[in-house]
């Protein structure tokens, strides 16, 4: 994407607040020097600022490979090895961690990547107004807040009706990938996906590791706390 048309401010909010249920909260976290130099340089080519209009991804990137979108990057170690072991596949991160953000563009520079984007904003809110309908081959959603007490569950990124809205922007066969260290979290994933048209589990139950997926910093914190991973793979009927 041309550099010159992203450059506009990315702490602007166009869209009003809709949803008051978030799936996330806004950590606190100071940036690094590094962090913070790389946004500011990095950002205005590499960061897509929110609109409420459907992004063009043969604009963004340049050509019409498979595009996956990963939502919660965290600190995006896992994303820049996925994105540079497959140059041929378009991926478009979205995190509202500035932190993590930084750290990503340092990787986008450093690796010299071509097929990856950034969006700092709020994931469904991305879904609803910039992503077409039928147009991301596959989602990647990697430890996310397990927002493990009860009264806290409503704020689960994956469940009903929620996951309608995954179903509804995937392509005909597309996937979406999701990975937890919290087996509560993935039992009440998997029946929730189990529950959502047009999605079909790819396995009997729990998925295999698929062995492309590079490993995050969650999922080493999980492994050593001795906790499991554990995986779905669901895929959209055609």
């Amino acid at each position: 994407m041309d550099s010159d048309n992203l450059q506009q401010s990315l702490d602007t909010d166009p869209l009003p607040a809709r949803r008051t249920v978030k799936t996330y909260v806004m950590r606190i976290g100071r940036m690094t020097a590094a962090q913070e130099r790389s946004y500011n340089e990095l950002a205005p080519a590499w960061c897509i600022p929110f609109e409420n209009k459907k992004l063009n991804f043969v604009d963004v990137f340049g050509n019409t490979n498979p595009i996956i979108v990963e939502i919660g990057f965290g600190m995006g170690d896992a994303t820049a090895n996925i994105a540079q072991a497959n140059p041929d596949i378009n991926y478009l991160g979205i995190e509202v961690h500035r932190p993590g953000v930084g750290k990503l563009l340092g990787e986008i520079k450093k690796r010299d990547l071509k097929n990856l984007y950034i969006i700092e904003y709020d994931a469904l809110d991305v879904l609803e107004c910039m992503i077409g309908d039928n147009s991301v081959n596959g989602f990647h959603i990697f430890f996310p807040d397990p927002w493990p007490k009860k009264r806290h569950h409503k704020r689960r990124l994956v469940q009903r009706p929620k996951t309608d809205l995954f179903a509804q922007k995937l392509a005909p066969g597309g996937y979406l990938y999701f990975v937890s260290d919290i087996i509560e979290y993935a039992e009440f994933a998997l029946e929730n996906l189990e529950q959502t048209p047009h999605l079909k589990n790819k396995y009997n139950g729990f998925a295999e590791s698929q062995s492309w997926r590079a490993q995050t910093k969650f999922e080493r914190k999980g492994m050593a706390a001795d906790r499991k991973i554990t995986e779905l793979f669901f895929v959209k009927e055609n």
